[in-house]
């Protein structure tokens, strides 16, 4: 009986010809995994062309409260978008799959586990770093990385061997998605100067083509997790679906990115994330009003180490486990609502109020019940001062007889 390896299986170009590629070069048996984070919604015509390409078994995972729940919170939590831009869709969805691929393969005694990543992507990294931490025991095939063959040539190979595939050399994208965005990347995508095609763009309209009166949106928060949309209580899963289609109605959610690959290359980049922009910026507006100057500062900071490490495929680590803890703790009053206004592809703050407001009219005001005491100014300014006013008496002091003694 041949040993089995258990495939991350998407229904792509790669995969679809890594079913048959593996069991040539390596005489295994595939076992097909499919995981849905919310990227398909025909899970039996996936499973249809893992078995007719060669897997003895397809099975599909329903992952979808999971991801939410453990991975797409925790990161909303955190405010983790890297470089700025991007929120981590995929990122996000490869310790998930690398966990499930471990779980199969111990149920099905497989020995070893393969993915459809390139040798120039990310997701090498975080699926082989995520199974290593794990199950350090299981070997790892990576035919894309192993067959060397180009996209084009990849293709006239599922051509020879009648793998069906969505990919042709005249629109050649590569496509993941999942409840949290959609990346591509491809083609005319790899140059960075020339404008995105609208055919790259499934989730979101043209900004040009969205109504011409904005919409308003609330979403109620606690403790950092939205729970609600427009006063309606909704699960994770449904909430973002939703937010999906109605954020992208309005053209909210286009990224184009370059970005710095942890492969040490970079990479031009689009993404559709409606939902993930509208929450982060909901989510980043109530932290404003809930949590204090030093905390604020700080999060922002943690923000990006946090976007890193999840971009670097260092989930299943020690630093994740403290910084989540941290994160954790920062939202303990994170509960409110926040407004937003939906615009011709903006997605903008309108309104946010929560019952641990640090937000104090009295305090801001400049009208009538102004409760700041403004006399008390002078004495904090003096003392704010003081390290100025001495370090600058003392040191420009002796800069200036330097000065002289070196003109004479």
């Amino acid at each position: 009986m041949a040993e089995k390896v258990v495939l991350a299986y998407s229904g792509g170009l790669d995969t679809s010809v890594a079913v048959r590629w593996v069991k040539e070069k390596y005489g295994l048996d595939i076992i097909a995994l499919t995981v849905d984070v919310g990227n398909e919604r025909d899970f039996t015509t996936v499973q249809d062309k893992a078995l007719k390409a060669g897997a003895i078994k397809a099975l599909v995972k329903d992952a979808r409260d999971s991801f939410v729940n453990h991975f797409i919170m925790p990161a909303l939590q955190a405010d983790a978008v890297y470089e700025g831009q991007y929120p981590l869709a995929t990122a996000l969805s490869r310790p998930l799959i690398a966990k499930l691929l471990v779980d199969v393969a111990r149920e099905e005694g497989a020995q070893a586990i393969a993915h459809g990543c390139t040798g120039k992507g990310n997701d090498q990294v975080r699926i082989e770093v995520g199974v290593a931490a794990l199950a350090p025991e299981i070997r790892i095939i990576a035919p894309a990385r192993e067959w060397g063959m180009t996209r084009e040539e990849t293709i006239d190979y599922a051509r020879r061997h009648d793998i069906p595939v969505p990919v042709t050399v005249s629109s050649p994208y590569s496509i993941d998605e999942n409840l949290w965005g959609r990346s591509i990347e491809c083609g005319v995508l790899e140059d960075p100067w020339t404008e995105p095609p609208s055919d790259v763009y499934s989730w979101t309209k043209s900004p040009q083509d969205t109504p011409d009166e904005a919409a308003y949106i609330e979403i109620d928060f606690d403790q950092g997790i939205p729970l609600a949309l427009n006063g309606q209580k909704m699960d994770g899963v449904g909430l973002i679906e939703q937010l999906n289609q109605l954020a992208g109605s309005y053209g909210v959610g286009r990224i184009d990115h370059v970005e710095n690959r942890l492969v040490g290359i970079k990479s031009r980049e689009i993404y559709e994330a409606p939902a993930a922009v509208v929450l982060i910026e909901a989510h980043r507006a109530l932290e404003t009003l809930t949590l204090a100057k030093s905390q604020l500062r700080f999060k922002q900071k943690m923000a990006a180490e946090y976007a890193d490490l999840i971009y670097n495929g260092l989930w299943f680590s020690a630093h994740h486990q403290d910084l989540a803890a941290y994160v954790q703790s920062t939202q303990r009053f994170v509960s409110g609502t926040v407004r937003l206004k939906l615009f011709k592809g903006k997605c903008s703050v309108a309104g946010r109020k929560s019952p641990f407001s640090l937000y104090s009219c009295g305090l801001a005001t400049y009208d009538k019940g102004d409760q700041f005491d403004q006399s008390a100014a002078a004495g904090f300014i003096h003392i704010w001062g003081l390290p100025v006013r001495t370090q600058a008496q003392l040191q420009q002091k002796a800069t200036a007889r330097k000065d002289e003694g070196g003109r004479q």
